[in-house]
């Protein structure tokens, strides 16, 4: 037996596993994958996507900047220009960073200026921080009732109207156990929209 032949001989069984298993990894295995998921959960495989009238407003998943007074307004986020989900990520900035020092102060200004509050009232640290990945959709109850007076009067409705509502939107802690109570603001916006719209 020649050389090449014993190459050939040795090198065949490899080139085949490889190309077997390139092709089930990258191929298969996804196509089975996405096909299940569109079976059994296509809400979620689909980016668990809100409409509104037929229109795709948004994800669930992925936060939104309301900058409105007449909208409950979402944390900060250090993605790209705000939610860009191609830049998904913290600001990254240590504790003693002078930069995010900065930023919180003047996010906490603007929070409290912008639901008039007094200069220097406690804030929720999820009004001034932004979420690791900077796409978090959810605030805590308590930043949202932060909000409450202000929505309500820009809304002309009453604080109590919005308390109940706020209280209808606040998820409870997952399985009973994991997390904390959270709200979802596109999903509250929306319903605020639904249920209290602008006047002309």
């Amino acid at each position: 037996m020649t050389m090449t032949a014993m190459i050939t001989r040795e090198l065949r069984p490899l080139l085949v596993v490889t190309v077997v298993l390139m092709v089930l990894t990258t191929v298969v295995y996804p196509l089975v994958v996405t096909g299940v998921a569109q079976l059994v959960f296509p809400r979620q495989a689909n980016g668990s996507l809100i409409e509104v009238g037929g229109q795709t407003v948004g994800s669930s998943l992925v936060g939104q900047t309301f900058t409105s007074a007449a909208y409950f307004h979402a944390r900060p986020s250090a993605a790209g220009t705000g939610y860009d989900g191609a830049s998904s990520s913290g600001s990254n900035y240590g504790p003693l960073s002078q930069k995010l020092h900065d930023r919180v102060a003047a996010d906490a200004a603007a929070f409290r200026e912008a639901h008039g509050l007094e200069a220097g009232a406690a804030l929720p640290s999820d009004a001034v921080t932004a979420s690791g990945s900077g796409l978090d959709p959810h605030i805590s109850p308590a930043t949202a009732r932060l909000q409450v007076a202000s929505v309500a009067t820009a809304r002309g409705t009453s604080e109590v109207n919005m308390r109940a509502l706020l209280d209808e939107f606040t998820e409870g802690r997952a399985l009973g156990l994991i997390g904390e109570p959270r709200v979802n603001v596109l999903r509250l916006n929306i319903a605020l929209d639904a249920r209290y719209p602008l006047r002309p």
